[in-house]
């Protein structure tokens, strides 16, 4: 992942380029698409948490419980850890952002969960969010 630096106000931050999930193509360069700074990090935010542990090669270090958590009855318990899993992962696996408020909800259906992450990039002063659906597979 390349990194760059630049100068925002008086905040002191960098800009991060990777490969977009997608992998598709760019129409311009026929090269695969990128996704810069705040996307970014939104994309590897998503990544961690839906990785599970030794599903990388040789990285089995990284990646979070939440898929095994699906499994289990939900109740009040079940979203604290699932919260707690969440903010877990991402302060130990992604040290370019600090983490604000993760919340878990329920569906109507109970069948699937929504998850919003509030977070800050380091030497930024706005908050990112990133939401997204649980759903068991």
């Amino acid at each position: 992942m390349a990194a760059y630096k630049f100068r925002s106000e008086k905040f002191f931050s960098r800009g991060f380029k990777d490969l977009a999930v997608a992998f598709k193509r760019n129409p311009n360069t026929k090269d695969f698409s990128a996704v810069k700074n705040e996307n970014a990090i939104k994309q590897s935010v998503r990544n961690l948490i839906l990785t599970q542990f030794g599903e990388r090669p040789y990285q089995y270090d990284i990646g979070s419980r939440v898929s095994a958590l699906l499994f289990e009855p939900y109740d009040v318990f079940l979203a604290e850890d699932l919260r707690d899993e969440i903010f877990n992962t991402i302060a130990r696996l992604e040290p370019r952002v600090e983490v604000n408020n993760v919340v878990v909800k329920p569906t109507e259906d109970e069948n699937t969960l929504d998850v919003g992450i509030a977070y800050t990039i380091v030497g930024q002063q706005v908050t990112q969010t990133v939401e997204f659906i649980l759903e068991r597979t």
